[in-house]
């Protein structure tokens, strides 16, 4: 069974610095994509980082490119977003989801996890 468990989201204040993990199990996910998706209260879903396991490409939403920063533990099975210059904006539930392949349409994510809840104060 397909298993991605967030963790790491927390209270923070604005400006200040998060780091998600993602531990993926249950498959081999070489061949695959892990994304970082996010939603806010009232709001649609949207992509934030992806990350290829093998060759670790990366892709970025515009709106965190310079600020985040994904990557992936291969031997852990883990990829992390460091979040650095937390905006109050930023604040939603961040879940991770794989993919057969780079990218930000939401509906090619086949599998994800469960979120984890990231709040930035003002």
């Amino acid at each position: 069974q397909v298993q991605l468990v967030e963790s790491g989201g927390e209270l923070v204040q604005a400006g200040g610095s998060l780091r998600l993990s993602c531990a993926a199990s249950g498959r081999t996910f070489s061949s695959y994509a892990m994304g970082w998706f996010r939603q806010a209260p009232g709001k649609e879903r949207e992509f934030v980082a992806a990350i290829r396991w093998g060759a670790g490409n990366t892709l970025y939403a515009d709106s965190v490119k310079g600020r985040f920063t994904m990557s992936r533990d291969n031997a852990k099975n883990t990829v992390y977003l460091q979040m650095n210059s937390l905006k109050a904006e930023d604040t939603a539930v961040y879940y991770c989801a794989a993919s057969r392949g780079l990218t930000a349409a939401t509906n090619l994510y086949v599998y994800w996890g469960q979120g984890t809840q990231v709040t930035v104060s003002l």
